[in-house]
């Protein structure tokens, strides 16, 4: 199908709100004393398959990453749509703060957040593997964003859907940034 270059400019435009500012295999492989040096000095983390696969408790790679984080100066806080149940326990493990119920990709929640690490929107990252959810609210929210791969490829049904969307996405992505 044949899209004049204006009609291609104003989808691209459209998708452009989806298109995370960063992109990385893992948050296991992202160098944060570089972003540190940068002047960013909070970190909003989503949970399930950004930092262990959906519903696993916090593990010993995780609770090593957010030390780490401590350590370099970063204040930390999880950004989750789950209930406090599954997301209390975790952030507990991790020696974090937590929002739950963020209703994401609603911007209220990575805003809370900020408030919660006492940084700005323009000093904090947002990590997280889904676009329609982590990164469109955080970059709605002003928040600087890293896509992360999903740790596992299972997953819920609703989320197998977006992701066939989002691969729509980010090959125009990519396509873009090729130039």
């Amino acid at each position: 199908m044949y899209r004049s270059e204006k009609e291609s400019n104003r989808l691209g435009r459209f998708l452009s709100a989806f298109y995370p500012d960063e992109r990385a295999e893992s948050v296991y492989e992202i160098n944060f004393e570089a972003w540190y040096r940068k002047g960013f000095r909070g970190l909003e983390f989503d949970v399930d398959n950004t930092l262990v696969p959906h519903g696993a408790p916090a593990d010993a790679r995780s609770v090593e990453l957010f030390r780490k984080l401590r350590g370099i100066g970063f204040r930390t806080c999880l950004i989750s749509n789950n209930r406090r149940a599954r997301v209390m326990p975790f952030a507990e493990a991790l020696g974090t703060e937590f929002i739950s119920m963020a209703n994401k990709p609603f911007t209220g929640g990575y805003r809370r957040g900020c408030t919660v690490l006492g940084t700005d929107e323009q000093h904090t990252l947002f990590i997280g593997d889904q676009l329609f959810t982590d990164v469109w609210g955080a970059r709605r929210a002003g928040i600087y964003t890293i896509l992360v791969n999903p740790i596992n490829p299972k997953e819920e049904i609703q989320i197998v859907l977006k992701r066939k969307l989002e691969k729509k996405v980010l090959d125009c992505y990519d396509r873009d940034r090729r130039g």
